[in-house]
């Protein structure tokens, strides 16, 4: 029975991938096309994911929340069930670029409860060369944002104050910039999040039985939460301009915190 709920939990991890595709389609290219099966794979991996919870609470004989995995698991099927009756209420389904990747994520995070399968020295090598890899990539992607933030906060205070200097003279429009700042945000963001999952495998396969509460693991998710908030709000809220720029700056320096906590805050 044990066995069950964590093979249910894992299929409605994969079906919920689904909507992480269609999130990140969507900021990509800023369409919707994919959210049909997206959908149609995140009602059976939320069915699946409460026939996961039922399973290991008829097995242990009382409500499957005794620690942090069974928590955060609960946690999600929770927003699950809540973005399905927003969307069959109010059609909400623009909501789901920031709910798809937060549920899909935190429902991983509680199907690692079980151990991880053993790996040969070829795979751990290709697993921390693609993090380390997308991670660098990730950060170079909001680091062209930052900048390109700057950049915009620097050429609306010129066109509003006036100011004729050469040295900003040769900055390229508003609408330039808002596009670059789009563009490496949502790229920025998909390679973090490829990132952040095999981040999880790596620190599940190499770390204790306590690797989900060390420093370095929290203000990595943090960082990741910010950026799907910072997507989130450009695309289904509409913020753009100063409000995009400012939060893309913000979203650099939690970058950097990160970076730092990785290189000093090894686990223990």
């Amino acid at each position: 029975m044990q066995e069950m709920s964590v093979f249910w939990l894992r299929a409605a991890v994969v079906l919920y991938s689904l909507g992480l595709l269609h999130a990140i389609l969507t900021i990509l290219r800023r369409e919707e096309r994919f959210f049909p099966p997206a959908f149609t794979g995140f009602l059976i991996g939320a069915t699946l994911h409460g026939v996961s919870i039922t399973e290991r609470w008829i097995h242990k004989g009382r409500f499957p929340v005794d620690n942090f995995f069974e928590s955060i698991g609960l946690c999600a099927f929770l927003l699950a069930v809540s973005f399905l009756f927003l969307n069959w209420r109010y059609e909400f389904r623009s909501l789901g670029v920031f709910l798809f990747p937060l549920v899909f994520l935190m429902t991983l995070m509680g199907g690692m409860e079980a151990p991880v399968g053993a790996w040969t020295t070829t795979v751990r090598s290709a697993v921390l060369l693609a993090h380390v890899t997308l991670v660098m990539l990730g950060y170079a992607a909001l680091l062209v944002t930052a900048l390109a933030s700057l950049f915009y906060l620097i050429e609306e205070r010129r066109l509003k104050q006036k100011i004729t200097s050469r040295l900003f003279r040769r900055l390229p429009p508003l609408s330039t910039l808002d596009a670059i700042i789009t563009g490496a945000m949502g790229a920025g963001f998909s390679l973090i999040t490829f990132a952040t999952i095999l981040g999880f495998f790596w620190a599940r396969r190499e770390g204790q039985h306590d690797w989900i509460t060390q420093p370095r693991i929290i203000i990595s998710l943090a960082t990741w939460a910010l950026c799907l908030l910072m997507v989130f709000l450009r695309n289904s809220a509409g913020w753009r301009g100063r409000k995009a720029a400012v939060m893309a700056l913000m979203i650099l320096g939690c970058s950097a915190i990160t970076w730092a906590a990785k290189l000093f805050l090894k686990p223990s």
